[in-house]
């Protein structure tokens, strides 16, 4: 069953110009609150659970927690088709699940403005694998951006809901864990402002009514709007060329920015806010200039394969690990391997003290607590041998349920 999170109190004053400290999370929900949202759904799930939570603290956005992704992505659907700007956020395997309604949506187009918010979990801390999506954007054909801190999670949302109306398309705004939940400085520079006009919804039969006479002529729109976008992606302020010196040149983006720029401080950078589709010019362009191109990036070798497509030579997971969560440690390692570094380390590392291990919990309060005790109970959990035996008993119960 739907459920509306009634307001507990705001965690943000609707006035301009301030300095707030807030995870890249919080600076989502703020950023499309100012956007203009009416409508947030989600499905709770780590690393995406505190986009909805901050959203809730607002009385004049309807936020929900929905009873799965799929419905939460219908949910936001439908107030996109009536015509006001909407908000759906999951964890990366929850895009799975509302991958049919997603699929869908960039087919039909919108009418209000549409974000989707898919934070990835590398190093799978709280999920069941290690998914990278990516792939949705270039599966979908709808643009995909990346923030590389909370700042750029607070503006960038601005740019989804306007990239979404002026498209015709979702957008899929891709975080990371590490975005997600650290915490920094965000100048907040603008105040909630409504779309213009009053929202309702058209019928247009053609458009959201998908009959396959109706997506076959669908189809060359969402190709021609893939070409629109990439046009856009050439010349647009999300994308960002840093000069430095010419002998490395560093295509990344978000968290793996951030790593790259710590490891190598004195490389020329083009960092990517938008990263699907990708700009071919500018990116032989910046290739051109430099001695040596590398990709920097968590995960799949997805901006370097496609990068490749475009015929410019570019290396990176030959040296980069496509498994678990980049650090710096990580790729100085790999770039003293791949020669890209020379000479003794510049950076100063602290080694912290290690804490100790905690496995994932319930949430305090969770309503879920108690079953699972009684059941454990009566299960295998709790069945120990007796003290004169230690041979494990054969169990009772096999318990299974849904991770969320």
């Amino acid at each position: 069953m739907l459920r509306r999170i009634s307001p507990i109190g705001k965690l943000w004053y609707n006035v301009p110009n301030m300095l707030k400290l807030l995870s890249g999370n919080e600076a989502l929900a703020l950023g499309a609150y100012h956007a203009g949202i009416k409508v947030a759904t989600a499905y709770p799930g780590t690393p995406s659970t505190e986009v909805l939570e901050s959203i809730a603290h607002f009385d004049d956005v309807y936020a929900e927690w929905s009873t799965n992704e799929k419905v939460a992505m219908e949910v936001a659907l439908g107030a996109v088709y009536a015509g006001v700007r909407a908000m759906v956020s999951m964890k990366q395997v929850g895009l799975n699940v509302a991958s049919d309604p997603f699929m869908a949506a960039s087919t039909t187009g919108i009418n209000g403005g549409l974000a989707v918010i898919s934070a990835d979990d590398p190093g799978a801390h709280s999920s069941q694998g290690e998914q990278d999506n990516r792939h949705y954007a270039k599966l979908a054909k709808v643009p995909m951006l990346e923030p590389s801190d909370s700042q750029e999670a607070y503006d960038f949302m601005a740019h989804a809901f306007e990239l979404s109306e002026r498209f015709d398309t979702p957008v899929l705004v891709r975080t990371t864990t590490r975005i997600s939940h650290s915490k920094s400085v965000v100048k907040i520079d603008r105040s909630r402002k409504m779309p213009a006009g009053l929202p309702a919804f058209r019928h247009e039969t053609a458009k959201y009514v998908m009959l396959p006479v109706h997506a076959r002529l669908r189809h060359p729109l969402m190709e021609e709007r893939l070409v629109r976008l990439a046009t856009y992606a050439e010349t647009s302020p999300l994308n960002q060329v840093v000069w430095g010196e010419r002998q490395l040149g560093i295509v990344t983006s978000g968290i793996a920015y951030q790593y790259a720029l710590e490891v190598f401080p004195k490389a020329s950078f083009l960092k990517l806010g938008m990263t699907y589709p990708l700009p071919r010019n500018l990116l032989h362009h910046f290739a051109s200039q430099v001695s040596h191109l590398i990709v920097i990036e968590e995960l799949d070798p997805f901006l370097q394969e496609n990068i490749q497509a475009m015929g410019i030579k570019v290396t990176g997971k030959e040296f980069i690990p496509r498994l678990g969560e980049l650090n710096p440690d990580i790729i100085e390692e790999a770039g003293r391997q791949a020669g890209w570094l020379t000479g003794a380390s510049s950076r100063k590392i602290e080694i912290a003290p290690e804490l100790p291990k905690r496995p994932p919990l319930l949430c305090p309060g969770c309503p879920h607590t108690g079953l699972f005790f009684v059941l454990s109970s009566i299960g295998q959990q709790a069945k120990f041998a007796k003290a004169t035996d230690k041979t494990p008993n054969e169990a009772k119960l096999i318990i299974t349920s849904v991770i969320g």
